[in-house]
């Protein structure tokens, strides 16, 4: 009895560290993906040929934000697992050399930004939707050194267990964010009316302003500021770098691959017609709403999973996982049972789906809702693992399994159900539905091998 119950207190005590984390890193990712929900619905005001452009502008700008921003997020385990083992000095060097590494991502990734005009108009896009994309994707470049910069810093504030700040400064920053696009976008209070051009330039303030009010918080809070992060900066360490390049640039090019198999996706959603592509942009820009739940609840899993990789505590590692995994799969359920009872309001929410000359995006958007509610489910429980297994710092094997599920399976089941057999939108659905079926298998299998085996035996 006494175990049972030292054993019940030991979940309930890693429950609690583990929402501690989880729910301000989620509501703070659902916050920031807010102002893509609201960007949506302001292109749909603009009309169907803004609400293509722009939805293709954004995923665009998503794959190439998460690639740079991923590459940043090597800082969580490594400091997760530094701060486990009381290493402080550690946690100063990771995170310092963190800022550098966000420096040598930037400024590349801006400079392949402002030529992606180049590859848009060589995927069948019209005319216009290039055009328009390219002003958003030029306005926006200048947003990629805040994101990558803010993505380190919040790294190491949350894998010190201190992520409630960053909810905060997203839930205010997004708040700004909406407000100033709504009024550059449209001309209000006497602004120029926009277009993409102004919901951009609000983003890249809004994105600086983050990342400046996070580091004045670390400059100033109690906890944070003894750890000096921001003295010695001249100083570069390459072994760092190289350990962070390590584990960092798998992350990075996961998501760059993850992102890009649905802009991929997108494109060919485009060569489908303009309603479709606005279709599958509702849709999609619903599921990226709902998605970052378990996208925060990822990053408190690698933090609670690298600090007790750091302690070397094997239970607590499984434990961890288990309760993110447990927590991720019920909310993903729970949403999922919305968007089947209730997809005209969704749908409604982007676009009057009283207006007839909306009624055959209505018609596509239905069925699109109905399996991307099905396949959410899958999709949130699959970050979850990825998430203990960014704990464990195993990044290489998890990229290759996505090369392998997205681009492998879902790009070729995608193609052939969409235009070989010629089910249009519902099979490009189908098929990156398939892909998320088989990316969470895939990392399930490789993380049970890693906690019962191998690589978890060698660290511990």
């Amino acid at each position: 009895m006494a175990v049972i119950q030292m054993q019940k207190n030991n979940l309930l005590t890693e429950v609690r560290e583990f929402f501690k984390l989880a729910v301000p890193l989620a509501s703070a990712q659902v916050a920031q993906s807010a102002t893509g929900f609201a960007d949506t619905v302001m292109m749909g005001r603009m009309g169907a040929d803004v609400l293509a452009a722009g939805g293709l502008a954004a995923i665009t700008f998503l794959c190439i934000m998460m690639t740079a921003s991923g590459v940043a997020m090597g800082v969580s385990p490594l400091i997760a697992e530094a701060f486990g083992a009381g290493q402080k000095t550690r946690i100063e060097q990771i995170a310092r050399q963190g800022l550098w590494l966000s420096v040598l991502v930037a400024i590349p990734t801006m400079l392949f930004t402002g030529h992606v005009d180049i590859l848009l108009s060589r995927t069948g896009q019209t005319e216009t939707t290039v055009q328009l994309a390219n002003t958003y994707l030029d306005i926006m470049l200048w947003g990629l050194f805040p994101v990558v910069g803010f993505a380190a810093l919040r790294a190491m504030v949350s894998a010190l267990s201190q992520a409630r700040p960053i909810m905060l400064i997203v839930v205010s920053g997004t708040v700004f964010n909406i407000v100033w696009n709504y009024i550059l976008g449209f001309g209000k209070f006497g602004f120029p009316q926009m277009g993409l051009a102004g919901l951009a330039l609000a983003s890249v303030i809004t994105l600086w302003g983050m990342f400046l009010a996070l580091a004045v918080y670390i400059l100033t809070n109690e906890n944070l500021k003894h750890y000096r992060i921001f003295q010695e900066l001249h100083r570069v360490r390459p072994r760092i770098l190289k350990e962070l390049a390590w584990v960092g640039v798998p992350i990075g090019l996961f998501s760059g691959l993850e992102t890009g198999f649905f802009m991929v996706i997108t494109f060919w959603m485009g060569l489908l017609g303009t309603e479709v592509l606005a279709a599958h942009q509702i849709v999609f820009q619903t599921i990226v709403v709902v998605f970052m739940v378990p996208l925060g609840i990822s990053y408190a899993t690698t933090v609670r999973v690298g600090q007790w990789l750091g302690r070397r505590d094997r239970p607590g590692i499984q434990q961890a996982a288990l309760v993110s995994m447990s927590v991720t799969t019920i909310f993903m359920i729970g949403v999922s049972t919305i968007f089947l009872f209730f997809p005209q309001f969704i749908i409604g929410l982007y676009i009057d789906i009283t207006n007839p000359a909306n009624a055959n995006i209505v018609a596509i958007a239905l069925p699109l809702l109905i399996i991307a509610a099905i396949a959410q489910v899958l999709d949130g429980f699959q970050k979850a693992v990825y998430g203990s297994l960014q704990g464990l710092q195993d990044t290489q094997i998890p990229m290759l399994l996505n090369v392998l599920g997205y681009w492998g399976v879902g790009l070729s089941a995608g193609y052939g159900l969409g235009f070989q057999l010629q089910m249009g939108g519902v099979g490009l659905w189908i098929g990156q539905s398939v892909a998320i079926a088989v990316v969470a298998g895939l990392f399930i299998w490789r993380f049970w091998r890693l906690a019962k085996h191998q690589k978890l035996t060698q660290q511990l």
